[in-house]
């Protein structure tokens, strides 16, 4: 028996299984180790993207899967991940994943319920020394906004946090009728890779404060949203007529040590 989607848990289950295999081939990892890196599929659902990543000989799956009537499916339609003990019944929000995947989890994949898809980035964010790869689906506006460059109109706060860690690529659109139940928007495949950042060559906590600060008024200059903090230095001068979209992630480093 299939499952019915949860609007409460923000469900649209993909039913074309060529989106699925093209999401699952788009891991682009190298292994460097002797053991399969292990890859966490996030709201696996009934399991249509997981057939194709149980496909992939080159990672080690497990899913974790907030719905019990789905957890109940994915043990009755994949007795190879039940047996394994790679099943986990859990939010991806709440777990603690080094307790969960105590060998580390460099891959996560997945088709993320669209409400906490920012929530669930945040959360990578904080395992972003763990996290080499993240490719997922999610709602075009958001993937968009994560992928876009300075200078647009969707680049904010979510696209420097990620960016400042992770090369990302916006790699293909999916109609919103290729789900069941159809969402009301667009959704879009990203991935992202690992960059070779370890940290930011700034205070890291006023860091994320300076653009949280900056986005929360996005209209305004520089000279005007961050008023409190400038103190009129030469480093800080080329700043002061720009917005918070016109920032890379450099700029916001050098911002936020003149600041410091």
């Amino acid at each position: 028996m299939d499952v019915k989607p949860k609007k409460n848990l923000g469900q649209h289950f993909l039913t074309d299984l060529n989106i699925a295999k093209r999401i699952a081939d788009s891991i682009d990892y190298t292994q460097q180790e002797e053991s399969k890196p292990v890859c966490l599929e996030i709201g696996p659902g009934m399991g249509v993207l997981t057939q194709f990543l149980l496909n992939r000989n080159d990672i080690d799956l497990s899913v974790i899967e907030i719905d019990r009537e789905s957890v109940e499916y994915l043990v009755t339609h994949f007795p190879q991940l039940y047996q394994q003990e790679k099943i986990i019944g859990g939010d991806f929000l709440k777990a603690n994943l080094n307790e969960l995947l105590p060998k580390g989890f460099p891959i996560i994949c997945g088709n993320f319920p669209y409400n906490i898809s920012s929530q669930i980035f945040f959360k990578i964010l904080d395992h972003k020394d763990e996290v080499r790869q993240v490719v997922c689906m999610l709602q075009r506006e958001v993937a968009e906004r994560i992928a876009n460059k300075p200078g647009t109109k969707e680049y904010g706060i979510l696209s420097v946090f990620l960016q400042a860690y992770y090369d990302i690529e916006y790699l293909f659109g999916v109609d919103r009728s290729k789900f069941n139940p159809p969402p009301k928007v667009q959704s879009a495949v990203i991935r992202l890779k690992r960059n070779g950042r370890q940290s930011l060559p700034c205070d890291e906590a006023l860091f994320r404060r300076i653009v949280k600060e900056s986005f929360g008024m996005r209209r305004k200059m520089i000279r005007n949203s961050l008023s409190q903090h400038l103190n009129g230095s030469a480093a800080q001068e080329r700043f002061l007529t720009l917005r918070p979209e016109q920032l890379s992630v450099d700029d916001f480093v050098e911002l936020t040590n003149s600041i410091s």
